[in-house]
């Protein structure tokens, strides 16, 4: 299978999380004392972590915690999640707690381009739609969502609902080319063979 075809997002499936809350920020997803980390890797234990957790460690009320969402795939949000600061490591906490699409009312412009680099899609709803469907996994936890990027489609106990996606990122995440640069790793020969051909780096080569 090629990197491309690896990359393809088309159908994500999983449990859905239903995450209440106006603004949600990225320091709220990832306190800001986190991002001295030398590798993305341990980020996924400390998403929205003062939240989640008291000054002693003790846990408190929150989805992220809630047993019944365990394992969740798919968040599902409000209005204008992950505004504020630009921060990268937003999306990669979600990442790494497991989170593979969120769902919302509306995205921060830079939060939802980190989160296509990461091939996470972002797709909206309406405040009501996103309102029924939050009632829906709150009521019924561990419901099965299943979100279909070429039909622009979510599935959940077997209600259908409509959802929008930025057009270019929708091409992106179903043609497999949002990780540009696995796609530059994987033609690294034609790259190179061009690069040979340029007579201002040839020049360089024999400087």
């Amino acid at each position: 299978m090629s990197v491309i075809e690896e990359n393809v997002r088309r159908v994500i499936e999983g449990r859905g999380l239903p995450l209440r809350g106006d603004d949600i920020d990225t320091d709220r997803i990832i306190p800001a004392r986190y991002l001295k980390c030398v590798t993305f890797d341990e980020l996924g234990k400390f998403a929205f972590y003062d939240e989640r957790f008291d000054e002693d460690g003790n846990a408190k009320e929150h989805p992220f915690n809630d047993r019944r969402f365990e394992g969740a795939e798919i968040l599902v949000v409000n209005r204008n999640f992950g505004c504020g600061s630009s921060r990268e490591h937003a999306p990669q906490s979600l990442m790494r707690a497991g989170i593979r699409a969120i769902v919302g009312e509306s995205f921060a412009e830079i939060f939802a381009g980190n989160c296509l680099q990461l091939g996470i899609p972002v797709v909206t709803m309406s405040h009501e739609k996103v309102s029924e469907l939050q009632g829906l996994l709150e009521e019924k936890p561990g419901t099965k969502l299943k979100l279909d990027i070429g039909e622009k489609k979510l599935e959940a106990d077997g209600k259908l609902f409509e959802v929008e996606v930025n057009d270019s990122a929708r091409k992106l995440l179903l043609s497999g080319t949002w990780d540009t640069t696995s796609l530059l790793l994987a033609n690294r020969r034609e790259i190179e063979e061009v690069a040979r051909r340029l007579p201002y780096l040839q020049w360089r080569q024999t400087a």
